[in-house]
């Protein structure tokens, strides 16, 4: 069944306007939340204000709005069935949880038109790897000691609800291993929802450290996937990934890095300083970049710098 909420978004595909320019990705949630004073120490992450608060997600993905991101990606990174289950919520509360993040980026598309924002706007949902749900850092490191089998029985059953609320397009991201990457594009076959793949990267390689040529090449072929890049990683890998995405592909390429901190797993903290420059995004939209914005610790700010460069005016 799918939500019988009207999609106030685009008329246009996100597939046919990557055709025709580069499209602005919204930054990170978790800072924007944690700006507005709300406090993200919990397993489950930004997904708790799901529950909890949730008019606090549609104040984050408005200020994105705002901004200039054209995209808004869901709250639901480290939303799943067993992450929710750990806090004594059944399936189906988590479910229904899952459905309110597409809801809740729509009512903030919605309130974006109503203080005047012409252009088109797009949902995605987000779709963390295995080790986000784990909450130990390991989403950094992949290799969990999961088949590919196992991994696709794990995110196909989030999937399905969120195809059912109708976004316009999965974010498959912060993918740390190309074997949850092989899983994910099985779970997303036949759910009538188009998908970004993301992985998060050190250098020329996945986390789980295989080559990119080899990582970016299983999404060649996937009729669902509409782009392919990097996310949640270091500024200064971002523009040879691009290349090496596209050269393998065809395909646009997708790419939204954090700030250039580095996330202190055991502190549950970000250290170092930022290294993100919104000049930057000229080169990687040269190299072949469609879809740009930010991840962890990349705010509004940033999100204008990049909308205002890629601005054909």
């Amino acid at each position: 069944m799918t939500s019988d909420i009207p999609s106030p978004l685009a008329e246009t595909s996100l597939a046919a306007a990557l055709a025709a320019a580069a499209v602005v990705l919204d930054g990170g949630m978790s800072n924007q939340l944690e700006s507005a004073g709300h406090d993200l120490s919990d397993e489950l992450w930004s997904a708790r204000l799901l529950a909890e608060l949730p008019e606090a997600v549609v104040e984050a993905h408005l200020a994105y709005f705002e901004a200039g991101a054209d995209v808004a990606i869901t709250s639901s990174y480290q939303a799943t069935f067993e992450g929710f289950a750990k806090r004594g919520i059944d399936r189906a509360e988590a479910a229904r949880l899952l459905t309110l993040s597409v809801e809740l980026a729509r009512e903030a598309a919605r309130r974006a038109r109503g203080e005047g924002v012409a252009r088109p706007l797009w949902v995605a949902a987000s779709v963390g790897p295995y080790g986000a749900m784990l909450a130990d850092g390991s989403e950094y490191r992949g290799r969990y000691g999961l088949s590919v089998q196992e991994l696709e029985r794990f995110h196909r059953p989030r999937l399905e609800v969120l195809a059912d609320a109708a976004p316009d397009v999965f974010a498959l991201e912060t993918v740390p291993d190309a074997d949850e990457a092989e899983a994910l594009l099985r779970a997303v076959r036949g759910l009538g929802v188009p998908a970004w793949l993301s992985y998060s990267i050190a250098g020329s390689r996945t986390r789980a450290g295989q080559p990119l040529e080899e990582a970016f090449a299983l999404a060649a072929d996937a009729d669902e996937v509409i782009a392919v890049g990097v996310n949640c990683c270091a500024p200064e890998d971002v523009e040879a990934a691009v290349a090496t995405a596209a050269r393998v592909t065809g395909k646009p390429v997708v790419v939204y890095p954090n700030s250039g901190e580095a996330w202190d797993a055991e502190a549950r903290a970000w250290r170092g300083r930022s290294s993100f420059l919104p000049e930057q995004v000229r080169g990687w939209q040269e190299s072949g970049a469609r879809l740009i914005g930010g991840c962890c610790r990349v705010g509004p700010e940033a999100i204008t710098s990049i909308a205002r460069t890629l601005s054909p005016a």
